[in-house]
């Protein structure tokens, strides 16, 4: 491991390979600039030592991404300017993680000679649970690698032969645009809502092998209506957009699971293309299966985005406006929860006050009706009868 020495507001970290020293530095030290960009040091390059300027927690987080990157150089791991930006997230949210657990893991090699390993935490304990279990569900943003880890881990599994089938499926909806009718047969309607399989399944098989395996069926691409009635035995199966599925899409999808089957299903609940008032299949299958043995959630963050880094600062900005929103909402219901109170108590005041205006006069014992009370507490005298309003003369 490189020796690291404080001198102040400076840390020196030494290497001992001058070779791989310089493939850390990166391509006119690119890999050095993106450390000082993100983190916020100075570094500067002297024989095979690094020399790092900051406060003490900036100086450590660099040291330790340094020494961790030279520790996968030295085992053969390529590592490009992405990589650093990666292993930057990974060690600021945990400082006690280590990047050759995360980056050493191979799932696949890829047709183009690339190695497909995860580039989170998030993802690495994906790829672990889909090795587990037999149904994982990746739940996330957009560009968290949930479909594409999952597919490196398919076409894997298929090369390795532990199942005779892959089948990637999707259901057909629109992304809030109306198409109208598509030209042409099935297949070419349906082949622009699979486009994204195709994309990612050439980027790991090439596109000669690619096509043959399809043509004998080892390889099957369709659209999520395709599969009822099926049974996929020794099958690995994925399910992308899978918040676009109703429940009742989504029953039919995880009962189409046989012996030695696989399945991954993926899909990011802040994208919902159904129409209004159509619940997602997604969702209720978060509540209802949660706790069943075999099955498996994996959530991913926007720190997990493994695009443009300009994504994470999208999906966390729509993010916060969407919160916002449903404060705002949560605002509006309760205000209008109190005036529809404030409303029924004052009903109740008016209906109250005319019940006593309107009481019936009480009647005494003997069924008479009770004489009002005068203002001294005492009752008026009741006469034997009738007044006569003309009294006799006493002569």
């Amino acid at each position: 491991m490189p020796h690291l020495e404080h001198t102040g507001d400076t840390a020196r970290l030494q290497f001992e390979n001058h070779r791989f020293f310089n493939d850390l530095l990166g391509r006119q030290d690119e890999h050095l600039h993106a450390i000082e960009k993100v983190i916020g040091v100075k570094l500067s390059a002297s024989g095979s030592s690094l020399i790092i300027t900051g406060d003490e927690a900036q100086r450590e987080l660099a040291a330790r991404v340094a020494s961790q990157l030279y520790g996968l150089i030295q085992n053969s791991y390529p590592v490009y300017p992405s990589d650093v930006d990666y292993a930057i997230r990974i060690l600021s949210r945990d400082h006690s993680a280590n990047l050759k657990d995360i980056f050493l893991d191979t799932v696949y090699i890829s047709s183009h000679r690339r190695t497909i390993t995860p580039k989170s935490i998030a993802q690495k304990a994906y790829i672990d649970a889909i090795r587990k279990f037999d149904i994982v569900f990746g739940i996330g943003p957009a560009g968290t690698g949930k479909t594409y880890l999952g597919m490196a881990m398919a076409v894997a599994e298929l090369m390795k032969h532990k199942v005779s089938r892959v089948v990637l499926t999707r259901p057909a909806v629109e992304a809030g645009e109306k198409l109208g009718f598509l030209p042409g047969d099935l297949a070419e309607k349906i082949n622009p809502y699979l486009r994204p399989l195709y994309d990612a399944l050439h980027d790991m098989v090439d596109f000669d092998k690619a096509s043959k395996l399809m043509e004998r069926g080892t390889i099957e691409v369709a659209p999520l209506a395709f599969m009822r009635g099926r049974t996929l035995n020794d099958s690995f199966v994925i399910l992308d957009e899978a918040q676009n599925t109703t429940p009742e899409q989504m029953k039919m999808f995880l009962t189409r699971l046989g012996y030695g089957s696989k399945a991954v299903i993926t899909g990011d609940v802040t994208q919902i293309d159904l129409p209004t008032g159509t619940r997602s299949g997604l969702k209720e299958a978060q509540q209802i299966l949660r706790g069943i043995d075999g099955i498996n959630f994996s959530y991913f963050s926007e720190k997990d985005v493994v695009r443009h880094r300009l994504v994470q600062d999208i999906i966390t900005a729509y993010e916060r406006a969407q919160e916002e929103q449903e404060r705002a909402a949560e605002e509006k219901r309760e205000f209008r929860r109190l005036q529809r109170q404030a409303r029924y108590d004052d009903r109740h005041f008016r209906q109250s006050s005319r019940g006593e205006a309107d009481r019936p006069t009480p009647l005494d014992t003997d069924g008479a009706t009770a004489s009002p009370t005068t203002t001294s507490g005492t009752q008026p005298r009741v006469s034997d009868g009738p007044r006569d309003s003309h009294p006799k003369s006493s002569v």
